[in-house]
């Protein structure tokens, strides 16, 4: 089977569900940053040093596939739930309790796995805002929202867990 299709050629794409949108719309917009995020996710993995950070960049990794999934579809049920959700917050708080409290403004650069989660961090809140402009058109699920909330604070903690700061 070739990589190209030509279905796509006219400026349209196909959801999940199997309807036809215009690739710029929101939906696509959304999800597509989602893809984004993914791949800043996987660079940072490459550069991470710490096997813990690595291994929960991996599920966020696999997690997106959901998530795109989720945007990719209409009037079907979320993938990512309210558990992925807590999972998410309880991941965070582990991490925290690890590191010592914030006493300023962090700035990136410390390693390159590190820098890599910043950078995905900016990603996911692109990708959030994307996913809220959809939201203003269009049904978006509530544990979607704030599933891509949670990455971004977990990416944070784990920046300063893989920089040891």
């Amino acid at each position: 089977m070739s990589v190209y299709t030509k279905t796509g050629d006219k400026g349209t794409t196909g959801l999940y569900t199997g309807q036809r949108v215009a690739k710029n719309s929101l939906r696509v917009k959304a999800y597509g940053t989602i893809d984004e995020v993914s791949s800043a996710l996987g660079m940072a993995r490459a550069f991470c040093k710490n096997d813990e950070v690595k291994e929960i960049i991996l599920k966020l990794q696999k997690n997106n596939g959901l998530l795109m999934a989720d945007l990719a579809s209409l009037d079907q049920e979320p993938l990512i739930t309210n558990e992925h959700v807590n999972e998410l917050e309880s991941i965070i708080d582990g991490i925290e309790a690890k590191l010592p409290p914030l006493h300023e403004f962090l700035i990136a650069g410390e390693s390159q796995g590190g820098s890599c989660l910043d950078l995905a961090r900016t990603f996911i809140r692109r990708a959030e805002r994307a996913i809220l402009d959809l939201a203003e058109q269009e049904i978006v699920h509530d544990s979607d929202r704030l599933y891509i909330n949670r990455v971004s604070d977990l990416c944070f903690v784990l920046m300063r867990l893989e920089e040891n700061r």
